[in-house]
């Protein structure tokens, strides 16, 4: 067996679309073959392999071809054109339904799958209790497939998955239908899978489980491949996509694409002084990003909620990471800077610059501002600027957070918002360890096991 167990090459799907059904039947019968219909490429030209024991995830927005590629790589499509060679028994995980007959009982459908992958019964009656106590759905498991709930059904199709020694496996979004537990233990699953060599293929809109489980992710959209590489760039990519930043997505590809390069010269030892001074003017030329207009490489809320007197305008903003790279992405447990650019319309005493960070719900659930800090503010005149960094430490929880930047001031006693934006930036905090509430305690851990002891 070679060292890619899957390899697609030149893959290419294609759907005829019809404005009316007739024109199918039209189109086949027309004496002088006239086209009726027009062609959509749900794919086109895709190329990857997939190494043994490797964890690829596979992400894009909705529309961009993962859920076919997935399906054309299991031979549940046939692609138009292209290649698609898969080394090793597949178990895998699609949509909700998908190998299933709705008319059989749970049990019934265990064994009509054992048989397709090619376990004998004898061979089934032997894995049937692991996959019953996995799926946990009682008595259930002997009533037609059909009365079952998504969360009963996703239950048992990833339980059989993962309990016939998979080579390969497979999942296409099916855990976002189960609870919270039960994801959980999944992954779990998953992680010893991983241990065991098992490869992993897996397509998911959860940024935090591409982090946490995936060693490379494929990027799509609208069909094509877009880049391939470190989980960490791959999502950082896919966010520009999706606030449609595509200028700004060239360029971090071509800068990607240039790190990729580099890193395999690094490899291969043919970089000496040339490479560190490459560094250098990257390094040099981000610096140069950093000092213009930070807000268009951020996703940003194109409903901002934005108020004030207009005395102050909150012109670019920006959230950095560990090392200094703009991002809506940020690790827990390392340091990140949100960083301001103020410029003032009229005098200002006093100003104070401010961040929250609030949950989806909008409840708040950080934030400070100058004065709590106790920062040196001066007075400013009408066409002075301020630039603002609050660098502080991520503690709240894996998951997605809003933030909103303000300057504010007191005059004659009264609080006067100069400029205020509500939700300006999503951040995705991302996460190995999540405990519980809001934000973690960072708690040190320490046990001493003393055995048992005599009263």
């Amino acid at each position: 067996m070679s060292e890619d167990i899957i390899k697609v090459s030149d893959v290419t799907k294609i759907y005829r679309l019809y404005d009316k059904p007739i024109d199918r039947l039209k189109e086949t019968l027309s004496p002088s073959g006239r086209i009726r219909h027009k062609d959509f490429y749900a794919l086109s030209d895709i190329s990857f392999n997939v190494k043994k024991g490797e964890s690829v995830g596979i992400i894009g927005t909705n529309g961009s071809g993962k859920s076919t590629i997935l399906k054309i790589i299991t031979g549940v499509l046939t692609p138009s054109a292209g290649e698609v060679r898969v080394e090793g028994k597949i178990s895998a995980l699609l949509e909700l339904g998908a190998g299933f007959n709705m008319d059989y009982t749970g049990i019934e459908n265990i064994y009509m799958n054992g048989t397709m992958m090619g376990f004998s019964r004898k061979e089934m009656d032997e894995k049937i209790p692991e996959i019953l106590a996995f799926a946990d759905i009682g008595d259930f498991v002997y009533q037609p497939v059909k009365s079952y709930s998504s969360g009963m059904f996703v239950r048992l199709a990833f339980a059989l998955a993962i309990n016939v020694e998979p080579e390969i496996l497979i999942v296409d979004e099916a855990l976002s239908v189960g609870d919270v537990f039960f994801q959980a233990k999944c992954y779990h699953r998953m992680d010893e899978l991983r241990e065991k060599g098992t490869t992993i293929l897996m397509v998911t809109h959860d940024m935090g489980s591409v982090m946490k489980y995936c060693d490379r992710v494929i990027l799509l959209n609208r069909g094509k491949k877009v880049a391939e590489g470190a989980p960490g760039d791959m999502v950082d990519l896919y966010k520009k996509i999706l606030a449609g930043q595509y200028d700004l997505l060239q360029e971090a590809l071509e800068e990607t694409i240039g790190k990729q390069v580099e890193e395999a010269k690094n490899k291969t030892g043919l970089i000496g002084k040339a490479s560190a001074n490459k560094r250098s003017e990257a390094k040099e030329k981000a610096e140069e990003t950093h000092r213009g207009l930070m807000r268009e490489q951020m996703t940003v809320n194109p409903n901002v909620n934005e108020y004030g007197n207009g005395k102050a305008e909150i012109y670019d903003f920006g959230i950095l990471d560990e090392k200094g790279k703009l991002t809506n992405l940020v690790l827990k447990g390392e340091s990140f800077t949100i960083r301001e650019r103020i410029r003032f319309n009229d005098n200002i005493e006093a100003p104070i610059f401010t961040y929250t960070i609030r949950d989806k719900k909008g409840n708040d659930l950080t934030g400070t501002n100058t004065m709590f800090e106790g920062a040196d503010v001066r007075s400013v005149k009408k066409g002075d600027s301020y630039e603002v960094e609050f660098r502080q430490r991520m503690t709240l929880q894996g998951g997605e957070y809003l933030i909103s930047m303000s300057c504010t001031g007191f005059e004659q006693g009264e609080h006067t918002v100069y400029h205020r934006l509500y939700d300006l930036l999503n951040i995705t905090v991302i996460s190995n360890k999540n405990t519980v509430g809001v934000y973690d305690m960072e708690s040190q851990v320490k046990t001493e096991f003393r055995g048992s002891e005599e009263v």
